[in-house]
């Protein structure tokens, strides 16, 4: 398919939103490997991020960041290791908060994300016993289906069941993971690269288990075939500490990109941040930060001397 008719295919998920929420799901159960259940119905907002700004000692991560995910959306998240893809994440689950900005989500939001199941996952139990919890009927949304099935459509079958999680490789813990997540019935998925040693059966199992997801997902992955295929936005971690928002596939993202930029939007450069230079920098940090910054003597300092600075200039 050409960037033109993935763009179409995107568009026309997040109008047919009602539409996926509708089908029916035995159906949808019969028919895909991997079925992804829905969670509650999503109103109007989903995930809303407004003038987003985020520093680490005197890095700053990303800076005015914006972007609304609409019901159905699949927002493809880019950018070199380090940028903050991993924080924006962390800033969505309430893990992190942002220096300065909001991140809103809506109320009927219900967030999985595969970090929650890596913490749960015990080494000495085998492939079915973590994704069934030992049962033998397992359910999937509104309906009920056996566990060892289910367990076969992440690839694995026969014997391989009964492997123990403390030999399994990369890839295998990353079907794992996926398995025990994508059957919470939840509405909005944080996948952080969920294609990473995948095989391809499992891979394009896990597309079309998206595609037909009456929800959203955010999901960060340097597969960028993969973003062509599922993602109707853009968010990009670009450098320099600002983050592109932009509607559309990847393909059409890169090619905004090298319209922006030109030639350098094929050069290859290591990820530059901003740096906190200048006093509204540094007042904005610190006092965003509150009383856990202020107890420290150094920064009780700088504050003391700004309140200074500031009333000899509006006396001068």
């Amino acid at each position: 398919m050409n960037p033109k008719g993935r763009h179409a295919k995107s568009k026309a998920r997040i109008n047919s939103y009602e539409n996926l929420l509708s089908q029916e799901a035995n159906a949808k159960l019969s028919d895909l490997q991997i079925y992804i259940p829905p969670g509650p119905r999503l109103g109007d907002v989903v995930i809303e991020a407004k003038d987003i700004a985020k520093s680490f000692d005197d890095r700053i991560l990303v800076e005015g960041m914006n972007f609304t995910l609409p019901p159905g959306g699949i927002i493809g998240i880019v950018g070199p290791n380090g940028a903050g893809k991993t924080t924006l994440f962390k800033m969505i689950t309430g893990v992190e908060t942002p220096d300065s900005g909001s991140i809103k989500l809506g109320e009927t939001v219900k967030l999985a994300h595969v970090d929650q199941t890596r913490e749960q996952l015990d080494d000495k139990k085998t492939i079915w016993e973590t994704i069934s919890g030992n049962s033998d009927i397992i359910k999937i949304g509104s309906r009920e289906m056996n566990s060892r099935a289910y367990v076969a459509r992440f690839n694995f079958t026969g014997a391989d069941q009964s492997k123990k999680l403390e030999v399994l490789s990369g890839g295998e813990r990353n079907r794992v993971n996926l398995a025990m997540m994508l059957k919470e019935e939840a509405n909005v998925l944080l996948l952080d690269e969920p294609t990473n040693d995948l095989d391809v059966n499992t891979l394009r199992a896990l597309e079309e288990g998206l595609l037909n997801f009456a929800g959203c997902a955010v999901v960060v992955s340097h597969d960028r075939w993969f973003l062509d295929r599922v993602a109707t936005h853009i968010l990009a971690f670009e450098g320099e500490s600002k983050v592109y928002w932009f509607e559309g596939n990847y393909s059409e993202y890169e090619a905004d990109r090298k319209k922006r930029l030109g030639i350098d939007a094929d050069q290859p450069h290591r990820i530059k941040y901003r740096h906190l230079t200048r006093i509204k920098d540094f007042t904005a940090y610190f006092f965003c930060n509150g009383l856990r910054l202020y107890s420290d003597p150094c920064v009780k300092h700088f504050c003391r001397l700004y309140t200074v600075i500031n009333v000899c200039g509006r006396i001068g």
